[in-house]
């Protein structure tokens, strides 16, 4: 059974379809970026073949987020192959800002984000970078500083020459709950015990990732705040 939750105020809109929609958002990495559909499309500017893990990215959104929240965009896969994950509860491992210019510089390799200076949860929802991923699809929800596998579901999104969306991502962090559907349809549900991987994360920032040599078109960022129904 599933925890129910109810949306009330609207926290956070962007529609994510011009370039001055991403205005204050930070890049991590080197990513080429267009808006020819009236939504962001992304991808790598590295050659993976050359440049490796330098080639994936991170882009995050400006705004700090209460604990308990919905996350909703809509998500389309465009070139495979590749991953796209979330993070969210995003701070620095002693609470620090996730912008703060103490911590060290990031550029978008996984490392730095699940092993590194900072605390998050991340989900990974489209999952088919490798041939292992492929076979047997998943969504994966970690919890870092450390890596920590916590949870995982069946992932129902198709390879893109099957794709017809885009497709409704639904995301809640309220507090210890943490929740995944896609078009309704519920993923995943965890709730952290603020023991076994340390304390729960409460507020934070989020933000997108994608290894090369994904692209992805993403679109209606919308944030809300969320209590037990």
């Amino acid at each position: 059974m599933y925890t129910h939750f109810e949306e009330t105020d609207v926290l956070y809109e962007n529609p994510l379809a011009k370039q001055q929609d991403l205005e204050e958002w930070r890049l991590e990495g080197k990513a080429k970026v267009d808006f020819h559909t009236n939504q962001l499309h992304i991808e790598n500017e590295l050659d993976p073949e050359k440049y490796g893990d330098d080639a994936h990215w991170v882009l995050w959104c400006p705004e700090e987020f209460p604990g308990n929240i919905s996350i909703k965009w809509d998500f389309q896969p465009l070139r495979e192959p590749g991953l796209c994950m979330i993070f969210f509860a995003a701070t620095g491992r002693n609470g620090e800002d996730l912008f703060d210019p103490q911590l060290p510089i990031r550029d978008g390799k996984y490392p730095q984000y699940h092993s590194g200076a900072i605390n998050a949860y991340h989900l990974s929802y489209f999952r088919h970078k490798w041939p292992e991923e492929r076979a047997f699809r998943t969504c994966n929800l970690r919890k870092s500083y450390g890596f920590h596998l916590v949870a995982h579901g069946a992932d129902p999104l198709p390879p893109v020459e099957d794709a017809i969306g885009p497709y409704k991502m639904k995301l809640i962090k309220a507090q210890s709950i943490v929740q995944f559907s896609i078009n309704g349809l519920p993923i995943l549900e965890w709730e952290d015990d603020g023991q076994s991987f340390g304390p729960v994360f409460k507020t934070g920032k989020i933000g997108f990732r994608q290894m090369a040599p994904m692209k992805a078109a993403y679109s209606n960022l919308t944030v809300h705040r969320v209590r037990r129904a």
